[in-house]
């Protein structure tokens, strides 16, 4: 479903954040992006949904150039794709509700942009998506008076709402404790699983990477220098992911280089 071609992102100050990425992603699959700050996570999958435009090479999701892409097209490209943030990015002073409802804005017509007023068939997705995630009680509560952990259910359960192939992930537990992490995480494996939603997730807690998700790529100074089954990822490896070190390179199941 995504594949990168030989990839490139160069800043206009002439930083490199990726570097001949190639990488392809099946429908279904849980990944884990993993690697040092800096290292080029945030950029690779928000290059997915074309929040980074690439400087080289070819970005293909379903068959679709990525960066052909232009005005109207990469909107209605956008819809099939959640992107869930560290921030939450939710209105606060609104109810739970409200704020899921918000995905729905950019298909209405502009009557109901400019009253706010939703239809039924909304609403109810709405509810559904909440339900989805376990807080359909809180879809009246205002936002500010929700937890760190419940207001990241509410921003998953506005990406749920537009019913998207593809959830992207950037650093969606990194404000949350250890027992909020977990349960968001198991959201996401959740919806992973019964909904075949493909989840690609930059995270820091690497632990929690190895525990969730089936594929981990480890990304340094823009570049993959790993890419594998989480079951396969050694200290060897994580050794060779923060710090570039490595003492010899093994090979995985099928015989091929699991880290180059």
């Amino acid at each position: 479903m995504i594949e990168f071609i030989n990839v490139e992102k160069t800043y206009p100050n002439n930083v490199k954040a990726l570097q001949n990425i190639n990488l392809k992603i099946e429908k279904g699959e849980f990944v884990a992006i993993i690697g040092l700050s800096g290292a080029g996570k945030s950029t690779l999958i928000r290059c997915i949904n074309r929040m980074h435009d690439i400087t080289g090479g070819d970005l293909i999701v379903d068959g679709v150039d990525v960066g052909s892409l232009k005005g109207r097209e990469i909107r209605k490209f956008r819809k099939r794709i959640g992107m869930i943030f560290q921030s939450f990015n939710l209105v606060t002073r609104t109810s739970v509700l409200k704020n899921v409802l918000v995905s729905f804005v950019p298909e209405l017509p502009f009557w109901r942009k400019v009253t706010g007023l939703f239809s039924k068939e909304h609403k109810i997705k709405a509810l559904t998506a909440l339900d989805q995630v376990g807080i359909l009680d809180k879809a009246y509560v205002r936002v500010d008076q929700l937890s760190g952990g419940q207001q990241q259910r509410v921003a998953l359960a506005r990406t749920l709402a537009q019913h998207p192939d593809i959830i992207l992930a950037d650093e969606p537990i990194a404000s949350l404790d250890p027992v909020t992490s977990r349960q968001v995480m198991d959201d996401f494996k959740k919806i992973n699983e019964e909904m075949q939603i493909s989840v690609i997730m930059n995270i820091h807690h690497v632990e929690i990477a190895l525990e969730y998700a089936d594929r981990i790529v480890g990304v340094r100074e823009g570049k993959i220098v790993f890419d594998g089954q989480a079951k396969d990822v050694t200290q060897e490896v994580l050794d060779y992911i923060y710090n570039g070190q490595l003492d010899d390179i093994q090979e995985n199941a099928e015989g091929e280089k699991a880290y180059v």
